[in-house]
């Protein structure tokens, strides 16, 4: 682990307002790794890769159906994600050239890691459309009711929005993997394979984000990433109504717990830094802390 840039403790080192605060040598690498990661020859189409002709409803329980309903809902709201990692990260007039450079290599991952989550988004919508949950002009305007909301995030640390992510892509994914062993429409099964499969690249990369800033400040990033555990709620736990009745429903449908996610954060944490500080040791006994707690 780095303990000194430019003679100074990395702890002591000012992270640059609105930046990613990283080397631009190191973020290229953790894109260039989620890049190749997803080669053409195996990225998915939402035309083209399912059986939309076999999509059936009728196989699936009212939990599942209502967590598919869920789900589109959390998707959807790409827009604002994006919309959050742009004004985090900014890339205009006012950005000086340094912030500017740092923030041109995230968006390399944002604009990807935004389209796949689209996908995401639009294969859901299909799914509920050929499957017979929903029409598509009254799906479409809950959606649109929703995503017009905005989503924001209370964290100002360039490393604690990273935790926060990993966490969720994180959870996302243990979701998608419960729901589809569960499921019984294959059709339905393929689909949250193939999100799985992209929450688990998403969740690389995050974790890989996360070392780095372990790798250059030290574990004074511990306490920020402390902040997005204690502060964590899943997206649109504030703004989509009936969330947490909601979020009850589905998560006893697939036998789901999202806390389940922060230990793979802990992880990611040990084997970034070369020994357990007293600030590591901390958020191990603050994730447990967190697990124990009903929910």
């Amino acid at each position: 682990m780095v303990a000194e840039v430019g003679g100074l403790p990395t702890s002591a080192r000012a992270m640059p307002v609105r930046s990613i605060g990283l080397p631009a040598d190191d973020l290229d690498r953790s894109v260039t790794a989620f890049m190749a990661a997803t080669p053409v020859t195996r990225r998915w189409d939402v035309e083209r890769d399912f059986d939309w002709g076999a999509a059936d409803a009728n196989r699936l329980t009212d939990g599942q159906r209502s967590a598919v309903r869920f789900i589109t809902f959390i998707e959807d709201h790409l827009p604002g994600y994006f919309a959050l990692y742009s004004s985090r990260f900014p890339l205009d007039a006012d950005t000086d050239v340094e912030t500017f450079l740092l923030n041109r290599e995230i968006y390399h991952f944002t604009v990807r890691w935004a389209q796949e989550e689209d996908s995401h988004a639009r294969a859901l919508f299909r799914y509920q459309v050929e499957s017979g949950i929903s029409a598509a002009e009254p799906l479409r305007r809950e959606l649109a009711e929703e995503g017009r909301k905005q989503f924001s995030l209370p964290h100002e640390h360039p490393a604690a929005l990273f935790a926060y992510t990993l966490v969720q892509e994180k959870a996302t994914q243990i979701y998608y993997q419960n729901l589809k062993a569960v499921v019984g429409d294959p059709v339905l099964a393929e689909v949250l394979n193939r999100l799985s499969r992209d929450e688990a690249r998403h969740f690389t990369f995050m974790a890989d984000m996360v070392e780095n800033y372990l790798h250059h400040y030290g574990d004074s990033v511990v306490e920020p990433i402390r902040e997005a555990i204690a502060q964590f709620r899943m997206p649109l736990a504030d703004t989509l109504r009936g969330y947490w009745r909601w979020a009850l429903r589905i998560a006893d449908t697939a036998h789901y717990d999202h806390t389940e996610a922060y230990e793979h954060l802990v992880r990611v944490v040990r084997r970034a830094v070369d020994a357990p500080s007293d600030r590591v040791d901390e958020l191990d006994r603050f994730v447990r802390a967190c697990r124990a707690l009903p929910a």
